[in-house]
């Protein structure tokens, strides 16, 4: 097993990709671009805590997943275009908003956790 299995942020980022793809990437009324770019994003914050988990310093590690929130802030943010543009239901973001609030608590806590 990969070390990043382990980590509880990356199965839960896991899960939110899923549901990313499941309720918004299949949607064809949504704008190529905008799918293309929250495929990146939510698909960079799985890749950047599983590089980071791979890393053999802490600093190394703790880069990675400060780099795997920033990708997951942008993911939001495009949760929030795709709301004000009506290609989502609330209720689908409401859903997603919150799953996104809860792995950034986990994600925040592994960065704190490898200190400064």
């Amino acid at each position: 097993m990969f070390d990043f299995h382990k980590l509880t942020v990356y199965t839960k980022v896991r899960d939110i990709n899923n549901l990313i793809f499941s309720k918004v990437i299949h949607n064809h009324s949504i704008h190529k671009s905008l799918k293309d770019q929250l495929i990146r994003s939510s698909s960079s914050t799985a890749l950047n805590i599983a590089e980071g988990s791979g890393r053999s310093t802490q600093k190394d590690k703790r880069n990675f997943y400060i780099i795997a929130k920033g990708s997951l802030y942008e993911s939001v943010a495009l949760l929030d275009i795709l709301l004000d543009q009506s290609y989502i239901e609330s209720k689908v973001y409401d859903y997603l908003y919150k799953e996104y609030e809860e792995a950034t608590r986990m994600l925040f806590g592994l960065i704190r956790s490898l200190g400064d």
